[in-house]
């Protein structure tokens, strides 16, 4: 690396650093303030408050990073050019691009991390985070009992005409208990399945206890004798697949009040695989979550093409003037990121154009802005 690029990274990185720590600090404030009497109510200590924030941390990076990234860049640039180090880097023969490399890849490297954070360590965090909040209130469940999913929604695998209903599913070990299936035979009947339980051994779903069967025809229903056992290698549903499908259809009903890309890749191609063809509410939505979570991450990247040519261009202005711009720039993204989202999850623009359109059409700014600087 080169000597110019160390500087550089130095006096980025260390603003960089103040930026985020100070806003955690004022997001971590400003949530207390306004959930401390709930916090309170639910008797929670200063040990349980402390770690419900450090949960509560990987789902408020992926608006922190970008914005510290920006406002920590434009500091940077600002101090250059007031000492004039911008115009002696410039004069030696080092091009803007070449000057904006190191931001370049601190911006792509934070994209990867918050691609990875978003994907991996979110939905958890999440999880964890919610429980901390009742564990004072509410009696503390077994590690069996926190992977129950009670009375979940129908789980439909359009691919294979397969229908399913549970009375309760275990997320971890993927038994189900009183299931009840709809199958359609190839033939063109109709296969009624009600059986205790069903687990999958050995990638086979076997139906235990009182196993009763109804075959429904064009001539007539005929029920076939119950059994205590009842293997059906004809079902390839995953016990991961289902539960992807379960937490989409808990995400989808709640789509109303968030737009963001909350839900992991995962989770949408399981549920594509058994459900490839859904309503064109839920494809809407899918599509526009799916193209969102490689969109979203890609902002650190795309606020830095953006501010280098804008901090460069003033410079010499106050610092104020840097941190003002970053708040706007920051907001006018946000405003259109969400407004392109609300669009596509409401089936009224392409998935991708929703999801990337903040994205393109700032990239596009910042590449002009680029091109025109001096």
């Amino acid at each position: 690396m080169r000597l110019l690029d160390r500087y550089l990274l130095r006096e980025f990185l260390i603003p960089l650093g103040y930026c985020l720590v100070g806003f955690l600090i004022f997001w971590i404030a400003f949530d207390l303030f306004s959930e401390l009497h709930g916090m309170q109510e639910k008797h929670l200590r200063a040990a349980d408050i402390a770690a419900y924030y450090v949960f509560k941390i990987p789902e408020f990076l992926p608006i922190a990073l970008p914005v510290a990234l920006l406002l920590g860049l434009l500091y940077a640039l600002t101090g250059h050019a007031r000492c004039n180090e911008l115009t002696a880097i410039r004069a030696s023969g080092v091009s803007l691009w070449r000057l904006c490399a190191p931001y370049l890849a601190v911006g792509f490297a934070a994209s990867l991390l918050l691609f990875a954070l978003n994907e991996f360590c979110a939905p958890v965090a999440t999880d964890m985070a919610e429980s901390i909040l009742d564990r004072r209130t509410q009696r503390q469940l077994t590690p069996g009992e926190r992977q129950q999913i009670r009375n979940p929604p129908l789980i439909v695998n359009s691919l294979q005409r397969r229908v399913w209903h549970m009375s309760l599913f275990n997320e971890t070990t993927g038994q189900m208990i009183r299931p009840h299936v709809e199958w359609n035979l190839p033939n063109g009947s109709l296969l009624y399945i009600d059986a205790d339980q069903a687990v999958r051994s050995n990638a086979i779903w076997v139906f235990e206890g009182n196993v009763q069967r109804l075959v429904k025809s064009n001539a007539y229903p005929m029920r076939l004798p119950p059994v205590s056992r009842l293997p059906m290698p004809e079902f390839h549903e995953t016990p991961e697949e289902i539960k992807s499908q379960l937490n989409i259809l808990q995400n989808f009903g709640q789509a109303s009040r968030t737009h963001k890309a909350d839900v992991p890749i995962r989770m949408i191609l399981d549920c594509w695989r058994l459900f490839p063809n859904p309503e064109p509410s839920m494809r809407s939505w899918l599509a526009t979550k799916f193209q969102g979570r490689f969109a979203g991450p890609f902002t650190c990247l795309v606020v830095i093409l953006i501010g280098v040519p804008f901090g460069a261009a003033t410079g010499r202005r106050s610092v104020f003037v840097g941190v003002a711009a970053s708040i706007s720039i920051f907001f006018v993204y946000y405003v259109l990121q969400q407004l392109g989202f609300a669009l596509g999850e409401a089936g009224r623009m392409a998935p991708w154009a929703a999801a990337w359109l903040p994205n393109i059409a700032f990239g596009i700014a910042g590449l002009y802005m680029m091109l025109r600087a001096r």
